[in-house]
């Protein structure tokens, strides 16, 4: 595929990173070897000392079929480079640790995933790196919560489970007077419904598990950005051990192809399960990006084109009560996790925030009666009379 082409977002998710091997193979095929051979020394140092690309240690992500997966998501997300990672925390981790020394300062805004709560509030404290937590309601306070120790802001858009959108563009510029990457967190949005660099981030996380993968089948993470800040990443991945493994990146260009087409099918299913939460008595509020109004709206349509395929309601129950309403969905899996061709519904007292103290829950929004809808494939009408059994029966 020619370097720095017009194709559309559909033709690149198929094309871009493909290799033909020898062989004719239309797709990169999956090199799953640990090392690689090289006729001639000199052709081997020109490979480990940067001078030319190639493929030499599946640890370090020098192996064709990790590289071509690399290259697709760089693409995708308008960068130019992409690691990937054997997860999305990992991918965290690694963008932390390699930009932030003993002594510095992250800025975490929003409701973000409950692993990267516990990464940034107990693990890296421990090697001297603090965090302070702004509450979405609370972005106006970052600039006093800058200083010339803060190297990272840090947040989700759309942001779980609240689906709250941030300005990127704002925090950006706020982040940059303070000497400070603004780094965000697209997997909700996916690269078909925001790009975050063309906003003013600097670097773009994936946790690829999600709607990059797409079908509940693998683990991976992502990182997307300039070489120059990627570079120190790719070092933490290589000595922590957390490259993707060659048949996880191959399962995930795979993924990849599908991409576009998953997404719009998504989004429009989700959109429409919102406008029925929003009408149904047993709901008092709906959280999604298609639903807002007035300045929330105007933010939504200048940064994504598509509301996304996560939600998330608050019902006029207990938690008990709405306990009682997962329960009894049929199609909706109760799990976890998001993003796959199947629906899932989860409680995030119960599962992603269920380790954060129920006062701190609440003041961000996250109540005992909300729940999260990950929307997948299934037909729309069989969703909603889902949803309207188990909501009219309890």
């Amino acid at each position: 595929m020619p370097e720095n082409s017009q194709y559309g977002l559909s033709t690149r998710g198929v094309h871009a990173g493909e290799q033909r091997d020898p062989q004719g193979a239309i797709h990169t095929p999956l090199y799953n070897h640990s090392t690689f051979a090289f006729g001639t020394t000199a052709e081997l140092l020109d490979v480990v000392e940067g001078r030319t690309p190639g493929n030499l240690y599946t640890r370090y992500g020098l192996n064709p079929t990790i590289r071509s997966v690399e290259a697709k998501l760089a693409d995708l997300e308008g960068g130019e480079q992409a690691l990937a990672f054997s997860s999305g925390m990992a991918a965290e981790a690694a963008t932390f640790l390699a930009h932030t020394r003993t002594g510095e300062h992250i800025v975490c805004i929003g409701d973000v995933y409950g692993g990267t709560f516990e990464l940034l509030g107990d693990n890296l404290p421990q090697v001297g790196i603090t965090t302070t937590f702004l509450r979405g309601d609370q972005v106006d306070r970052l600039p006093e919560a800058l200083s010339d120790r803060t190297r990272i802001v840090f947040f989700e858009t759309p942001a779980n489970p609240t689906l709250q959108v941030f300005d990127i563009a704002a925090i950006a510029e706020h982040a940059r007077a303070a000497g400070a990457l603004t780094v965000v967190d697209n997997t909700f949005a996916t690269p078909v419904n925001q790009n975050p660099l063309r906003h003013g981030a600097d670097l773009v996380i994936h946790s690829a598990t999600k709607y990059l993968g797409g079908h509940s089948d693998l683990t991976a993470g992502a990182l997307i950005g300039p070489a120059e800040l990627l570079t120190p990443v790719g070092m933490w991945r290589k000595n922590l051990g957390q490259v993707v493994a060659p048949e996880i990146a191959f399962a995930l260009a795979r993924s990849l192809r599908s991409l576009t087409v998953r997404v719009a099918a998504q989004n429009a299913t989700a959109a429409a399960v919102a406008a029925f939460l929003d009408q149904h008595p047993r709901v008092e509020r709906v959280n999604y990006p298609g639903l807002a109004t007035g300045e929330a709206k105007r933010l939504v349509d200048a940064q994504m084109r598509g509301g996304g395929g996560m939600l998330s309601a608050v019902l006029d129950a207990t938690a008990e009560d709405t306990a009682r309403v997962v329960d009894r969905l049929r199609l909706f899996a109760i799990a976890p996790s998001l993003g796959g061709v199947e629906s899932l519904v989860t409680q995030p007292i119960t599962t992603t925030h269920h380790g954060l103290d129920p006062a701190e829950r609440a003041a961000r929004g996250i109540a005992d009666g909300m729940i999260r809808l990950s929307v997948g494939l299934e037909d729309l009408d069989d969703l909603v009379a889902d949803l309207a059994q188990a909501l009219d029966a309890t």
